[in-house]
């Protein structure tokens, strides 16, 4: 079985979108439709059908696409312990991180690089998404850890945290009850330029569940100016929990359906590098921390 076929499936699945996931790779469209096709013939299944909406798993993918991820992470961490052992590490870990990471999920970060088998030092740049995700593509960074907002396919991902996300309208401060995400689309929301994830996630947020997302008509800097303006009542915002900087009468938590909007975290890396096995190690550690913090 073609391992490319295996990889162009992965991410197909991750971008949602043949040509994203083509032009992630560097190939062309009919290249990588042609190679999934062919891991299609092998299998005997679908694993893909194409919509109004995008690319979205049939029934018999969603079943298979999971061992696909956990097969090519098996041959990726081979490889990764290969690289370990034929090339020393550096001593360093070069760590890129979005501003919307907060400084608790750094210091579990130094923690988990203190605790590996062979203790690192972590070197921080904080930046914005695209810059970061040159920089890894480059070689210049180690790993990211950004909203997951945009699929790097050619690279290792896995979850690190997730925060609830509040609509901050002080024009509805009545209650500070869960507002449900219909209800919540009625408000003109600020936005900010698509540096840090949170516009992207914001967006496909309201696209993702068929809603208008009505906007102000200006623009905020960051986030941080986001919460103050949406606090004077220039328009409403979403922001994740943590990033609320004041007490907003308007703050409610964020629901669909009952249950709570969240934002994802993710780490990124590659796994062709010599640090490929550390890391793993080091995003394993990261992730189990997240875990006990949250009481999952």
């Amino acid at each position: 079985m073609n391992i490319e076929g295996l990889r162009y499936a992965r991410a197909v699945s991750r971008t949602k979108s043949f040509s994203a996931a083509a032009r992630a790779y560097g190939v062309t469209q009919p290249a990588l439709s042609n190679g999934i096709a062919r891991l299609e013939q092998e299998l005997g299944v679908t694993l893909f059908e194409r919509s109004p909406r995008g690319v979205r798993p049939t029934p018999d993918g969603t079943r298979i696409l999971p061992m696909i991820d956990q097969a090519l992470d098996a041959l990726d961490s081979v490889v990764a312990e290969a690289q370990r052992l034929a090339h020393p590490a550096p001593d360093t870990i070069r760590m890129g991180v979005s501003p919307l990471i907060g400084a608790d999920l750094v210091a579990r970060a130094f923690d988990a690089a203190r605790n590996l088998d062979r203790p690192r030092d972590l070197v921080l740049r904080e930046a914005d998404l695209a810059h970061l995700r040159e920089d890894l593509q480059a070689g210049r960074l180690d790993i990211l850890l950004v909203p997951a907002v945009q699929a790097m396919p050619t690279f290792r991902h896995r979850v690190i945290a997730r925060e609830p996300v509040v609509v901050i309208d002080p024009a509805d401060s009545r209650t500070r009850s869960p507002v449900e995400l219909q209800a919540a689309a009625d408000a003109a929301y600020i936005l900010v330029p698509d540096s840090c994830g949170l516009t992207t996630f914001t967006t496909e947020l309201f696209r993702s569940h068929d809603l208008a997302l009505r906007t102000y008509p200006g623009e905020a800097s960051n986030y941080r100016v986001l919460d103050e303006w949406a606090r004077m009542g220039v328009g409403a915002a979403l922001l994740p929990q943590s990033k609320i900087t004041h007490d907003h009468g308007g703050s409610r938590p964020l629901v669909r359906a009952g249950h709570p909007v969240e934002i994802t975290y993710e780490a990124v890396w590659d796994n062709g590098t010599p640090l490929a096995a550390d890391l793993e190690d080091f995003v394993a550690a990261l992730t189990e921390q997240g875990t006990e913090s949250t009481g999952d």
